[in-house]
């Protein structure tokens, strides 16, 4: 039921993504807010069903981008397992340090895209990628402080167990 909902929330979120950067005019940033759900997916899912869920979440990125086919759904399960190890070492509770968590994913994120990029395209220009990372990491930092209360009531609501009994 959480990979479903998870996937779910992914596409709307990723359409809302759309509607509002083409509204904004953000030529050269975007919203990653598929970086934040799989940044607390490695922060609060369990390994299969956190890479499961990474996986379908950067698919969906991978068909409504038109970048190299696999190269969101790659980082996306890199970023949550590169994600739930930095997890072990660091202490994210609160929404701010939550934002920080999701913007160092973001940087990452965005850099290995870029590299990625560079290798698969003939001129091995990304210096529009890498111009516009640092805008594209404040907007999903904003977006994570946005997110998180509505993660955190969904990931409370997932832990409930269903049926009469409770």
């Amino acid at each position: 039921m959480k990979f479903l909902v998870t996937v779910c929330l992914a596409l709307a979120l990723l359409t809302l993504e759309s509607v509002v950067v083409k509204q904004a005019g953000l030529v050269l940033g975007r919203i990653d807010v598929t970086v934040v759900l799989v940044a607390f997916l490695a922060l609060r899912a369990t390994l299969l069903e956190g890479a499961v869920s990474a996986f379908a979440v950067g698919y969906l990125l991978d068909l409504m981008s038109g970048q190299p086919t696999g190269l969101f759904t790659f980082l996306a399960v890199f970023t949550f397992l590169v994600g739930r190890l930095v997890s072990t070492f660091v202490d994210v509770r609160g929404a701010m340090s939550f934002a920080l968590f999701a913007m160092g994913a973001d940087v990452g994120h965005g850099l290995l895209a870029a590299f990625f990029t560079w290798l698969t395209v003939k001129d091995g220009s990304t210096s529009s990628l890498l111009s516009g990372l640092p805008l594209q990491v404040m907007l999903t930092g904003a977006a994570a402080l946005a997110l998180f209360p509505f993660l955190r009531r969904f990931e409370a609501s997932q832990d409930r167990q269903m049926g009469l009994l409770r």
